[in-house]
């Protein structure tokens, strides 16, 4: 079942300790991981809006593999609003009832590269990357491909910005006409509604193509980086500061490890460390759906849902510390990294 605890949870501490300002576009919001448009859409009406949530996070929306792991959403096929969470006219309809409801839609945008395999995606869609063929890219519009060697995450930034990702084609995201495909649906989604995206796998693009794209986006769209650095790595999350906010996986870190292995009055000096970043640049969590499943950053020290009482608290405590823009994980129970969310709908018909 979906973890919705964490989500009563989070309305329960903002509601009782109250949240000093942090970023103008903020309080707090929520990532409904692999949740249904549907579901998404009632959340909104009848627990985000009335609670004071800020926005919503949402999964990537855009055509994608075919497959039950819940890592197939992170492949684009094309750029087609139809998903394992539904239509694009369920997309679009959960966007509209999200905003009535007074909270932002933040879309989980997929850019830095497209599937991997050869088939068709979940909407029909044809693809074939030993072809570098797709339906809004050709071989021209990426970059040579290579691998990315783990040495290079601490010695070449280069190879991470232009190399294969876990072998996912590299889109060459420094060409314009590229740039101005990935603005076409960042565009889209902007005319629909949604207000603010995630850029997905931020890291292993270089700040400048970034911005470029941003500045082709005619709505105000909030975005926030995702650039994954704790220290010691190639690329720094300081680059990618003036692009758009960024994810900071040391404080998820840091605070797993107070709340693991420290004293908790230590929690008095947390976010003071000159190591993180500005707090109105911060993307703060305990948690993402990445590192809950052991990916991503922050090792043992991570803070899930297994942790019960501790998860609860540290949750509490982003919520109450006056530091960065806290985004509360709804996810749901699983057995084994890959799997996939659960076919029943949250809300039950």
């Amino acid at each position: 079942m979906f973890a919705k605890y964490s989500v009563a949870l989070a309305a329960s501490a903002t509601l009782s300790i109250g949240l000093s300002a942090q970023p103008a576009n903020a309080d707090t919001f929520v990532h409904l991981f692999e949740w249904q448009w549907e579901d998404v859409a009632q959340e909104c009406e009848n627990w985000l809006g009335p609670k004071g949530f800020k926005a919503v996070q949402v999964s990537p929306p855009q055509e994608h593999i075919q497959g039950d792991a819940w890592w197939t959403r992170y492949q684009p096929v094309s750029y087609q609003l139809e998903s394992r969470s539904g239509s694009s006219e369920a997309f679009a309809d959960m966007v509209q009832r999200c905003n009535a409801a007074g909270v932002d839609v933040y879309a989980d945008a997929v850019i830095n590269h497209v599937a991997h395999g050869k088939g068709q995606g979940i909407a029909g869609s044809s693809y074939d990357n030993e072809a570098l063929s797709y339906p809004h890219y050709q071989r021209d519009d990426f970059h040579e491909p290579c691998g990315i060697e783990q040495s290079d995450y601490t010695q070449n930034a280069e190879s991470v910005r232009q190399c294969q990702l876990v072998g996912l084609p590299d889109l060459n995201t420094s060409d314009p006409t590229v740039q101005s495909r990935i603005a076409g649906y960042l565009n889209t989604l902007a005319t629909l509604g949604v207000k603010g995206i995630r850029v997905d796998a931020a890291k292993h693009m270089a700040p400048s193509d970034i911005a470029e794209i941003l500045a082709q986006v005619d709505a105000p769209l909030y975005a926030f980086q995702e650039v994954i650095d704790l220290g010691g790595e190639a690329i720094s999350a300081t680059e990618y500061q003036g692009t758009a906010d960024i994810t900071e996986f040391r404080y998820g870190a840091s605070l797993g490890d107070i709340f693991n292995n420290q004293a908790l009055a230590n929690l008095q000096q947390f976010g003071e460390s000159p190591a993180l970043l500005p707090s109105e640049q911060a993307i703060v969590f305990t948690d993402n759906h990445d590192n809950q499943r052991g990916h991503g950053a922050g090792g043992s020290n991570i803070l899930t849902h297994r942790d019960d009482q501790l998860y609860r608290l540290a949750n509490m405590f982003m919520l109450a510390w006056p530091y960065g823009y806290p985004k509360v994980m709804s996810s749901y129970a699983f057995s084994n990294s890959d799997q996939g969310p659960p076919q029943a709908p949250v809300y039950q018909q």
